[in-house]
């Protein structure tokens, strides 16, 4: 999908699949779930802020399947 180089941390980053935007800023930044491989490493699904090119990124956060699979369940039985 989107494929970039961030220069300041000179880090990789491939995000494979977009599966959905949770919020969008008044700056237009769209805080998205993903599935992006990071440094070249596996997959992770991935929860972060990104301005509309895919160049810049917040501070997110990385998850397994099998975290994300915990998390879901967790918020099924909370809400």
């Amino acid at each position: 999908m989107a494929e970039g180089f961030n220069k300041t941390d000179d880090f990789k980053f491939d995000i494979k699949q977009s599966f959905g935007t949770l919020s969008e800023s008044a700056k237009g930044w769209k805080t998205e779930l993903n599935l992006v491989s990071w440094g070249g490493r596996d997959e992770k699904y991935d929860i972060r802020a990104w301005d509309s090119e895919h160049k810049k990124m917040s501070k997110g956060i990385t998850l397994s399947k099998e975290e994300l699979l915990a998390l879901k369940d967790i918020l099924n039985q909370h809400f």
